[in-house]
């Protein structure tokens, strides 16, 4: 396998993108708390790409949706989340104002909504079980999980370093690097939408 799912990873979860989101929740939280709270999102992110990866496609099959159908949804829900990011806002960014509101008053915001929707939410889903499907031996799923590990370190470094960076990029620098991320994962999106429809439509792919 190679490093296409880890960027397209990269490019949907966008720690440095969540870095704004992150400040706000933890405002007047102790360096405990903070640090517990960046453990926790780190750990839950890894927690939903490595289930994503081990079980995704048992439980298409479960519910009887074939792979090639889930590879056109997804990919137009991964290209709903570019276009998104084009727009500077966050790809899994879906939470209303009321719901940032509740959750910077509760004791811990680090599954929800940090983790989901914000960092892992259904576009990565997709992502990774459209990946899994790709993989065919054990070291290929154990390298997907393990995608699931660099996501997991680049939430926590991004976490850690959230006020340097954003006293660094400031907020315009942040929305050039979501829009860049966003540009890519509209190709990776079309990509992932034409080999779906192919697999549904196989007369696409006569020449």
């Amino acid at each position: 396998m190679d490093l296409k799912p880890l960027i397209t990873l990269l490019a949907i979860v966008n720690p440095l993108a969540i870095v704004p989101f992150f400040i706000h929740y933890t405002l007047g939280f102790s360096r405990q708390q903070r640090r517990r709270t960046i453990a926790i999102s780190a750990l839950s992110a890894f927690a939903v790409i490595a289930v994503s990866a081990l079980a995704g496609l048992q439980i298409l099959a479960f519910f009887g949706i074939s792979l090639a159908s889930f590879q056109v949804g997804g990919g137009m829900l991964l290209l709903m989340s570019a276009l998104s990011m084009l727009n500077a806002q966050p790809a899994e960014a879906k939470t209303t104002r009321d719901e940032v509101d509740d959750a910077a008053g509760r004791a811990s915001i680090a599954v929800v909504p940090l983790t989901i929707p914000l960092l892992t939410g259904p576009a990565t889903m997709s992502t990774v079980v459209i990946y899994a499907d790709q993989a065919k031996t054990f070291w290929q799923h154990a390298a997907l999980v393990g995608y699931g590990v660099v996501i997991a370190a680049a939430t926590a470094l991004c976490f850690t370093l959230a006020e340097p960076i954003a006293r660094v990029l400031g907020k315009t620098g942040i929305n050039v690097m979501t829009r860049l991320m966003g540009l890519i994962l509209a190709a990776l999106a079309v990509e992932v939408m034409a080999s779906g429809l192919m697999r549904l439509f196989p007369v696409l792919a006569g020449h």
